[in-house]
């Protein structure tokens, strides 16, 4: 199956004997014991095996363990370690995994921050208990690129487990599991549910290995899951996913080439534009350079500040993926401890008519 027919066939299992189309919402917390047959909702649910077996086969895994929101997919990964292991993660990556790191495992873990564009500078970050490198490409906020292939074979090399999150990409534009991760990463609350109203996040696993045990049984005694319903709607939405994502595309593509050209613009992050230092690396390795870009507007916060009061169709709010377009300054948003320019918006392209977003843009930034 091609990726257009995996998203809208695998993720129907039917048992009900009136043969729906669609697989119905199961919400009871617990089965009749028989064999095959869930036991508790917790553990197993159809709704949720449903999500799971959909995102395995369009990340080409063996496995996959949806959870409750990204964070706690991201959090099931680092419990799964051992104590004192040393984690080498991006020094651009999502603020909120970020901070976990930094807060939640401060003194569970070893943390090493590190430019994943810079090779050497990851080689040289190795240590004996270095067990994990955590990938976000493109890096959120500031769209940075990281060769997979060429990532994927120090950590083979060095017998380390690597870890991709490809939120921004989806399994649409690419597939990091073909590139040599060993898992995948989602914020199922962005584009997998695109429509900006589940929390959800999932893991999908290379190999049923000893480690891919232990992260389900965390995620069976921790019992951080989604909700029977928030799987459905996250398994409907699937369906038209790859679809979607070519309008994302289509429209941050363009946008991305009118703010390069403003002059009230300083700087566009999107790697789909030949001006971008990750350019050549993103065509090798994506399909596509789907719907998220960021953009220093001349001056600071307090005129970053006043582009967003201006616009119409750009929504000031939190989070990506949705139909509708959104847009926040990061750095607001992250606090005291962020890295992010200070002048930095972060835009979520929506599927709305992209002459009215464009036209938008140009008013607000006059």
């Amino acid at each position: 199956m091609r990726i257009e027919t995996i998203a809208i066939h695998a993720g129907n299992i039917i048992t009900d004997s009136n043969r729906p189309v669609i697989q119905p919402i199961i919400t009871s917390t617990t089965f009749e014991h028989h064999e095959n047959s869930p036991i508790y909702t917790r553990a197993s649910n159809p709704n949720r095996l449903a999500l799971e077996k959909v995102l395995t086969q369009l990340e080409y895994g063996k496995d996959a363990a949806a959870f409750s929101s990204g964070n706690a997919a991201a959090m099931a990964v680092f419990q799964s370690l051992d104590p004192h292991s040393h984690i080498i993660a991006p020094d651009d990556m999502y603020h909120g995994i970020r901070k976990q790191l930094l807060e939640v495992f401060k003194g569970i873990l070893e943390i090493s921050f590190v430019d994943m564009a810079n090779i050497d500078q990851l080689k040289s970050n190795i240590r004996d208990n270095t067990k994990l490198i955590w990938l976000e490409t493109p890096s959120n906020p500031l769209l940075k690129i990281s060769d997979i292939k060429s990532i994927a074979g120090v950590a083979r090399e060095n017998h380390i487990m690597l870890a991709c999150d490809n939120t921004f990409a989806t399994p649409v534009f690419q597939n990091p599991i073909l590139l040599g991760a060993d898992l995948v990463m989602h914020s199922t609350t962005k584009f997998l549910g695109g429509h900006s109203d589940i929390l959800g996040g999932i893991i999908i696993t290379k190999e049923r290995n000893s480690f891919w045990e232990r992260l389900r049984m965390i995620q069976h005694v921790g019992g951080a899951v989604p909700s029977p319903f928030d799987c459905y709607l996250l398994t409907r939405s699937i369906k038209t996913l790859p679809y979607r994502m070519k309008g994302h595309f289509e429209n941050a593509s363009k946008l991305a080439h009118f703010l390069s050209a403003h002059p009230s613009v300083e700087h566009v992050f999107y790697p789909g534009l030949k001006s971008h230092i990750g350019y050549s690396i993103a065509s090798s390795q994506m399909k596509g350079f789907s719907g998220v870009l960021s953009v220093m507007v001349m001056g600071g916060a307090i005129d970053a500040d006043r582009v967003v009061s201006k616009l119409k169709y750009f929504t000031n709010a939190t989070s990506l993926g949705g139909i509708e377009s959104l847009i926040e300054r990061r750095a607001a948003v992250e606090g005291p401890d962020t890295l992010t320019p200070q002048n930095l918006l972060r835009i979520s392209v929506g599927l709305e008519n992209i002459e009215d977003l464009i036209e938008d843009f140009d008013q607000a930034l006059s």
